[in-house]
């Protein structure tokens, strides 16, 4: 078995390996301490089975990094993890492909009760969350960019990511070691599916994927 945590705080890091090591003490544990850190250790492992992400991390772009990895490794189950309890950012992340979430304030017993479900393929929300989030509903736009985003191929993605980044197509061809014309064309095809004409139109569909920060500071994508 193993396991990613992805998150930029060292502590809750150490917190979330001494939880899996009660769980699942076979156990493979890799960290990383950026979006860009995870999706390199994703691509290195891609038999990894669980990710914990934190969807406030650098360079995750809110819900575009959990829909990015969702996207290239659909195989892999990725919970999110957060300090900020919002029923409505739990209910979009379920929309978008999360395996279940899991408060940063939890102890250590209900971290190791939500990781025994999330790696026996059930989804986990916290006890005194469900209720609320439940009664939450799913906004129509989140559904249907959900839909889009999961028709993508990986290779699309991760040009969209590259997008979402604000690379310029030379710049994603050279990242991604193909010819620039290869990169326009998967963007011809990611604007057809997301019914967008250009950047600057995906650039306001990826905007709507940004999530405010629990200290207040909204994470900027695509240009923004």
């Amino acid at each position: 078995m193993r396991l990613l945590l992805a998150d930029d705080h060292p502590l809750f890091r150490l917190a979330l390996a001494q939880a899996v090591r009660a769980v699942a003490p076979e156990a493979t544990i890799a960290e990383a301490g950026s979006f860009d850190e995870a999706h390199a250790a994703l691509a290195a492992q891609p038999d990894t089975d669980l990710v914990l992400l934190d969807l406030h991390m650098p360079g995750s772009h809110g819900l575009m990094g959990l829909a990015t990895l969702r996207g290239e490794h659909p195989a892999v189950a990725v919970a999110m993890i957060s300090a900020h309890d919002d029923p409505l950012t739990i209910r979009r992340a379920l929309a978008y492909g999360a395996a279940g979430f899991i408060s940063k304030r939890a102890g250590l017993d209900e971290l190791c009760e939500a990781l025994r479900a999330v790696l026996s393929a059930q989804s986990w929300l916290p006890p005194s969350l469900r209720g609320a989030v439940a009664a939450t509903a799913t906004a129509a736009d989140d559904r249907a960019l959900a839909a889009r985003l999961a028709s993508l191929s990986p290779q699309q993605m991760r040009v969209l990511g590259l997008v979402a980044d604000g690379l310029l197509n030379k710049q994603i061809a050279d990242r991604l070691d193909v010819q620039e014309r290869t990169v326009k064309a998967h963007l011809t095809a990611v604007f057809e599916r997301l019914g967008v004409r250009n950047r600057t139109q995906a650039g306001v569909l990826l905007r709507s994927l940004a999530l405010a920060d629990p200290a207040g500071i909204a994470e900027p994508v695509a240009g923004g």
